[in-house]
């Protein structure tokens, strides 16, 4: 699946006062088709999101060029959460790719007869998964009985994504009803909406 973001010029010390953003805190939503921030070294605001979330089979980004609309529904996004930055310059926008499981569960494995292991999946957390999922490996080869190769992932299986055409149009629509959940809940719904609920489980993060 795809992520894009985009990154603000650099904010007064006004404009951070007037936005109330004083400290090094990260930032998400609760929204279905989420965003997610940070405050840069230098004083910008970098913020993402959902563009196109899939491509036709699997297909990946080479340049990392983002649409002109996905942009604009970023910096929509950007403005809604603060509306003093409206006008703000956008200096940058990218985007890139991530590995989901159809169960959105990232999984570690190893098989002692091949030699062969694989970690992965971290649908958009790997940063710091990685780390754990390394550790986790290691632990498997060389045998040790810690708790790292005990933990919920390791081991586990994920049934394949449906085949094309299936899959792009599945995910597309899901998050077309992830989108119609928000616009719900945004306007006064007292509750997770059930259009939501049915996405979640067909996307196979339902808990």
């Amino acid at each position: 699946m795809n992520s894009a973001i985009v990154v603000t010029e650099p904010l007064t010390d006004a404009q951070w006062d007037a936005i109330g953003w004083a400290g090094e805190e990260l930032l998400g939503d609760e929204a279905h088709a989420y965003c997610y921030a940070q405050r840069t070294a230098d004083g910008r605001i970098a913020l993402g999101g959902r563009g196109v979330p899939y491509r036709f089979g699997s297909r990946t980004d080479v340049d990392g060029r983002t649409q002109d609309w996905t942009v604009e529904s970023l910096r929509t996004t950007l403005t809604s959460l603060f509306p003093t930055l409206a006008g703000i310059g956008l200096d940058h926008a990218w985007c890139g790719v991530l590995g989901v499981p159809r169960d959105w569960s990232a999984s570690v494995s190893y098989d002692p007869v091949t030699g062969l292991g694989h970690a992965g999946g971290y649908v958009g957390s790997g940063l710091t998964a990685t780390n754990l999922a390394g550790r986790t490996l290691r632990d498997l080869v060389l045998g040790r009985d810690t708790d790292l190769v005990h933990l919920p992932w390791t081991g586990h299986r994920v049934r394949r994504w449906e085949p094309e055409p299936l899959r792009w149009a599945g995910v597309h629509a899901l998050y077309r009803l992830f989108r119609a959940a928000d616009r719900r809940e945004d306007g006064g719904l007292g509750r997770t909406s059930r259009v939501a609920r049915v996405a979640n489980r067909v996307a196979g993060r339902a808990t």
